[in-house]
């Protein structure tokens, strides 16, 4: 195959999402794609200030590579602290939340409400650059705009103002934030997306990189996005059907697949290599529980999307999903759900 081009590093990545892309998740995508950045869940400055560092940075840096810490905060010095944490944990880039949108976060003044405070985004990217030294890109992460505020000017503004302070990368969810009167569910599915006024970000901001995000879920939708962006981030759709993006590094960066052989003749899927990946998940998890006590069923609630529309797959997720089964041994949980899958499989249909 020939070497790839050169792309940016935002030309394809996972998106942050809470209570979903923790080390587990992280350690499960990269099995499947090399070069798509992936992105932590958001981590409050707050937390990396007073709580328990490690527990909320500890990562594979060399396996999982390329990885964003996410952060959630206002106050520019604790901002600049966790910036310095993301360089010393081995972090690829620190990336500045603006739009979350939940009342917690909004009660901590940092999320969807600091695009109101465009200035002192400003001065948090500031500290944050300072900090870092060069030695990691600081982005930002955030909406179109808040509420009813559907104007292309105050999207633009926000841009141009944290650009002004050094922040060259804006990753932007195509939708406004409400941050009264919808639930953060309903944040993601009910304003609606306008992905002209992000192709117009780029158009306005050439010298910036554009990252899209919300509502992509198709690897030829992320396709069509990169005609008008510089890059694309998928949620929810990599999560639960992360077979998605097993075509990610050659489509995009033209580069050999994560699993190499992994298709049939016709272009689908084998079966085979995606037992290799709950085979490769399950040793993960066995190494995680002998070294720092994790169960399995934390961890294996990641992959449940493995076997999607594959024959015996909601046999299989019934048995990953059982927790009367959390005290046994992994490698007992997999040769189960294995047997229920190829039982399932073959029984005739009703």
């Amino acid at each position: 195959m020939q070497a790839s081009p050169t792309f940016n590093p935002w030309r394809v990545s996972v998106a942050p999402m809470m209570a979903w892309t923790d080390r587990h998740c992280r350690h499960f995508h990269r099995l499947i794609t090399r070069r798509t950045r992936l992105y932590t869940e958001m981590v409050t400055t707050g937390a990396l200030v007073h709580g328990d560092v490690a527990k909320h940075l500890r990562h594979e840096a060399a396996f999982e590579e390329p990885t964003a810490l996410q952060i959630g905060g206002s106050e520019p010095q604790e901002m600049a602290h966790a910036a310095r944490l993301a360089v010393q944990w081995g972090y690829d880039e620190v990336n500045l939340n603006c739009g979350c949108p939940s009342e917690r976060v909004q009660r901590g003044a940092f999320g969807a409400c600091l695009m109101n405070e465009a200035a002192l985004v400003a001065d948090g990217v500031k500290a944050m650059l300072d900090a870092v030294s060069g030695q990691i890109p600081v982005t930002v992460k955030h909406r179109i705009g808040i509420d009813r505020e559907e104007r292309y000017s105050f999207v633009r503004d926000f841009v141009g103002t944290v650009a002004q302070a050094g922040c060259s990368v804006f990753i932007v969810h195509a939708r406004n934030a409400w941050l009264q009167g919808l639930s953060p569910k309903e944040n993601r599915e009910i304003p609606p997306l306008r992905y002209e006024l992000v192709h117009r970000l780029k158009s306005e901001f050439p010298a910036l990189t554009i990252a899209i995000n919300g509502g992509i879920t198709t690897s030829q939708a992320v396709e069509e996005q990169l005609h008008h962006v510089d890059g694309v981030m998928v949620g929810r759709a990599a999560y639960h059907d992360p077979l998605v993006m097993a075509d990610w590094d050659t489509r995009f960066w033209g580069e050999p697949p994560a699993g190499d052989g992994r298709q049939g003749s016709d272009g689908t899927l084998q079966d085979g290599w995606r037992l290799e990946l709950e085979r490769r998940m399950v040793a993960y998890i066995e190494h995680e529980h002998a070294a720092h006590g994790t169960p399995w069923a934390h961890a294996a609630t990641h992959m449940l999307g493995l076997w999607n529309g594959r024959p015996g797959a909601r046999a299989w997720r019934r048995v990953w999903s059982d927790h009367r089964l959390k005290a046994r041994p992994v490698a007992e949980v997999f040769d189960a759900a294995l047997q229920a899958r190829l039982q399932a499989a073959r029984a005739p249909l009703a």
